[in-house]
């Protein structure tokens, strides 16, 4: 799994869109209310290329992330699960180790945050949460290379496709539609990414 956060706003234009007319493109209204911010949490099936379990809220911390992993994990509570993340500190959270230890039946003592132990520093809890002997895993991107990360291809086609060009009259609409476009995704367009960048030096 692939898996991220992308911040939206739920923006209603002021005024009707202009049409298309010979020679002219759409042209769309610069002014517009703000009715507040969704945070979408998301999962990238690497494999399959479709977006599973998505959680849609107003925050995106410690318990948020939590609880969503704990919601993709019940889909199939006997499977292996490999999740690729950032470096963000919400993905090597206390809580993430706690919840994880005893998702995978281990029982050592875990330490205290700040003090010693697994629990420590971000540190030892992202190497515990790397663990390859853990049912449940975590695999980190490099520090300033989250692109890495399939998601973030994935954000940007929600954003081309829907957010981009879109009014929502609240944030219940805003998350309403985005959750019909994965599934509207899920069934028409889903299909592994091809990498075409072939790992050379990029040259400025």
């Amino acid at each position: 799994m692939s898996t991220d956060e992308s911040p939206m706003q739920a923006l209603e234009r002021k005024s009707p869109d202009l049409p298309m007319k010979p020679g002219k493109v759409e042209r769309h209204e610069y002014e517009y209310i703000r009715h507040g911010t969704q945070c979408l949490i998301a999962n990238f099936e690497v494999a399959t290329g479709k977006l599973l379990t998505p959680t849609i809220d107003f925050t995106r911390k410690e318990k948020d992330f939590v609880e969503h992993i704990a919601k993709t994990v019940e889909t199939d509570t006997n499977a292996g699960w490999v999740f690729v993340v950032d470096n963000l500190n919400i993905h090597m959270s206390e809580s993430l180790v706690c919840w994880v230890a005893q998702q995978c039946n281990i029982f050592e003592n875990l330490g205290k945050k700040g003090s010693c132990g697994i629990l420590k520093t971000m540190e030892t809890r992202k190497a515990f949460l790397k663990n390859t002997e853990h049912r449940i895993r975590f695999l980190f991107t490099p520090k300033h290379c989250s692109w890495l990360n399939q998601i973030e291809i994935w954000f940007s086609i929600l954003v081309r496709r829907l957010l981009k060009r879109a009014s929502f009259t609240s944030v219940e609409d805003l998350r309403n539609r985005v959750l019909r476009f994965i599934d509207y995704f899920n069934e028409t367009m889903a299909k592994p990414f091809k990498w075409t960048y072939s790992g050379k030096v990029l040259k400025i």
